[in-house]
């Protein structure tokens, strides 16, 4: 078994850290829905702004909030405002990977959705592996070539 990303909720901004409760990350469940992340699994946050990376379980705020509070201990290593990568994880066997399409989430300053993706394994005539992203209307793209720049796969 391999672990593999299940979701992903990218640039998403710190609203709260709140150091006195029990431990775990706050999120708004409309976020995770989208994303397949659930009550209680644990995820990966890596902090854009400072460069942590920490382990922890979701816990869920209010519908509509756009939250995401660190808790706990989580909560010395996010200030509000940072933008995090938040990942949830799945264990597959490596030949299901062609099988998993897990959604990443983009978010502007504010934590509303700007970009509904999916990740996209297949593999070539050879039986080599190929990596899309998949926009919501089905457009293929390229994963980054430059810092900042993302392009339409190649025919």
């Amino acid at each position: 078994m391999r672990k593999l990303v299940g979701g992903k909720l990218h640039g998403i901004r710190v609203t709260e850290s709140n150091l006195e409760y029990h431990g775990s990350i706050t999120l708004d469940p409309a976020h995770c829905e989208a994303a397949g992340i659930l009550p209680l699994e644990f995820v990966e946050i890596w902090n854009k702004n400072s460069g942590a990376r920490i382990t922890t379980y979701v816990i869920l705020g209010q519908r509509g909030s756009r939250c995401c509070v660190l808790n706990g201990a989580a909560a010395r290593t996010c200030q509000p405002g940072d933008e995090l990568i938040i990942c949830s994880s799945v264990y597959l066997d490596g030949a299901e990977i062609t099988n998993l399409s897990p959604a990443v989430l983009t978010f502007d300053a504010n934590n509303n959705i700007v970009e509904r993706l999916h990740y996209s394994v297949t593999r070539d005539g050879a039986g080599h592996y190929q990596f899309g992203i998949v926009a919501e209307d089905g457009e293929i793209l390229q994963p980054p070539l430059k810092s900042g720049m993302r392009q339409k796969r190649a025919s």
